[in-house]
């Protein structure tokens, strides 16, 4: 038998502290998150037997080829990201390793993650459907609209998110700001008036009588808890039947592109592949967005030979390799512009690419 040395114990002991402190930074959290291709969704398809885009109230047409939605899976608010993982993710293709606060503020939770997303979400889609409607050459009323109800307010029960605001006390109103006013006229328990439009019940003008209220930081004033902003009235609705487990803006442009397909005359995506991405406006503007390249991966994936890259992400895609067309759209104009040229081999020089 051997003996074990002083020399050995030491030599086992420093083996052993090394494997500990190994295992210790290869499994402790690092404040990164990792952005990975996620799925790609065709806005045109179902989801067992529910349409992604059902469109109400207005002429609908019909339409051929897929038109798909983008996304990335990154690392969820309430996971950790070990050293192995983030360097994995750091070397291959398409991912991308970001600070923990670049997408995660700090102090904020998953559940508050997940709400955020799913009111960009929502904004999204209402923003989506007025810019593909107006494209399409219909006529919109601007009004006041309820954007969200405090809990336990006065109105809670009462007004409802998205009601559409035609007067306060019989006075017509076109903005926020007289909403406010004329609410603010009024003195504290009294009751004011709203005259509504509620997307919920085809537009239905409802009369909704509502106490006023002490605001927080002044008992003088009256509120009646709610915030407001601009929406329109639109002709008809759309129903979005997206999984929600999706979140977040930018799948606007694709929802807009798909509604105004769906609502003029002729073929758009015609029998073709087409993915994208980009927030859009109100007015149609399209804007940035995060993980162009991991979305550029999945649709390739996904069998996509047109991609739309909003303009102030070209510089994002420098150097991207891949089959697909990368098309530069800064609005929805220029997106319905670039697909139709490129239904035309006479026009295809026309259109903008990132280059």
């Amino acid at each position: 038998m051997v003996p074990v040395t002083r020399q050995t114990w030491t030599a086992i002991t420093s083996a052993a502290m090394f494997l500990v402190l190994v295992a210790t930074v290869a499994f402790a959290p690092i404040p990164f998150v990792t952005w990975t291709p996620g799925s790609t969704v065709d806005v045109f398809g179902a989801d067992d037997g529910t349409d992604r885009l059902a469109i109400e109230g207005v002429e609908t047409y019909p339409t051929t080829g897929e038109l798909r939605m983008t996304t990335v899976s990154r690392t969820r608010a309430d996971a950790w990201l070990g050293l192995p993982e983030a360097m994995l993710a750091f070397w291959l293709p398409s991912r991308d390793v970001l600070p923990r606060e670049y997408v995660y503020p700090p102090g904020q939770s998953a559940e508050q993650a997940e709400q955020q997303a799913q009111l960009q979400m929502d904004t999204s889609k209402e923003d989506a459907t007025v810019a593909a409607f107006l494209a399409a050459g219909m006529d919109l009323q601007r009004l006041p609209r309820v954007r969200s109800v405090t809990v336990a307010g006065p109105a809670d029960g009462r007004l409802q998110p998205g009601d559409l605001i035609e007067s306060v006390d019989n006075q017509p109103v076109s903005s926020a700001e007289q909403v406010i006013e004329l609410v603010q006229s009024r003195a504290v328990g009294d009751t004011v008036l709203f005259a509504v439009r509620r997307p919920s019940q085809n537009n239905e003008l409802i009369e909704v009588p509502v106490p006023t209220g002490a605001a927080n930081d002044d008992p003088r004033r009256p509120v009646v808890g709610v915030s407001v902003d601009i929406g329109y009235l639109r002709p008809g609705r759309v129903n979005f039947g997206i999984d929600p487990r999706i979140g977040g803006p930018s799948a606007g442009l694709i929802f807009s592109l798909g509604i105004y397909d769906r609502i003029t005359p002729g073929e758009l995506i015609d029998r073709r592949i087409v993915a994208g991405t980009g927030t859009i406006s109100d007015g149609g503007q399209v804007g940035p967005i995060g993980g162009i390249q991991e979305k550029i991966a999945g649709a390739e994936e996904a069998g996509a030979t047109i991609f739309l890259v909003p303009a102030a992400n070209c510089a994002d895609v420098a150097g991207v390799e891949t089959d697909m067309e990368l098309v530069r759209v800064g609005s929805l104009l220029d997106a319905i512009r670039a697909l139709e040229a490129l239904k035309d081999p006479n026009r295809i020089s026309e259109v903008p690419r990132c280059e």
